[in-house]
């Protein structure tokens, strides 16, 4: 079967997109309005950007529930410049999801996910104390592209659990992140090299 996405309305390529581009990681951002309201809301058009300098990107769609024109990370990160992206692990997935509810902009969503912001040392945003790893980014530009706004942000700080962190890099089966599969969520199950004699 060829299809062509020109042909099709856009939530049917958009189905067909987050059912292809499998298993998604999911950027839980957190960031400050200038009122100093916290927000926090998961992303899973996320990916590096850069490994040098450190950058990193997200992808926001816009609102799909009321009439603003923007999502309020999206806002809070042109207003400030600056962002913190959080790895979702297992143990607090259902928090992630309390917190991709659409909350009123004055709503304090670390308290709606029932989660404890700590402090980081460059932006002023809050990370989530609970999570394994954050990464704490200022904002280098906003590209608009379509219905959609690609943040790119450069990484200038890591926090990493003691216990994850072992000779300069990540225990992947300590974080135990979350990943997204079209509608619905993954974990990392099964960790292998290749080549191997098994496929």
């Amino acid at each position: 079967m060829v299809i062509d996405p020109s042909e099709l309305d856009p939530q049917s390529v958009y189905k067909l997109l987050i059912g292809s581009v499998v298993p998604r990681p999911i950027a839980w951002t957190s960031t400050v309005s200038r009122e100093g309201i916290r927000n926090l809301a998961p992303f899973s058009f996320f990916t590096v950007a850069s490994r040098n300098p450190p950058m990193l990107c997200i992808s926001l769609g816009p609102r799909s529930s009321d009439d603003a024109s923007s999502k309020d990370t999206l806002s809070n990160v042109e207003q400030t410049g600056e962002f913190v992206i959080n790895i979702v692990s297992l143990s607090l997935s259902n928090n992630m999801y309390e917190s991709s509810k659409s909350h009123p902009p004055e709503a304090d969503e670390f308290e709606k996910a029932g989660l404890t912001p700590a402090p980081c040392e460059v932006v002023r945003a809050p990370r989530v104390g609970e999570a394994g790893v954050s990464m704490e980014c200022l904002l280098d530009r906003v590209i608009p592209l379509g219905s959609d706004h690609l943040v790119i942000g450069r990484m200038v700080r890591f926090h990493v659990r003691d216990e994850l962190y072992r000779n300069g890099r990540i225990d992947i089966s300590a974080l135990d992140p979350l990943g997204r599969l079209a509608g619905n969520y993954t974990k990392v199950e099964t960790i292998f090299e290749l080549p191997s004699e098994d496929f």
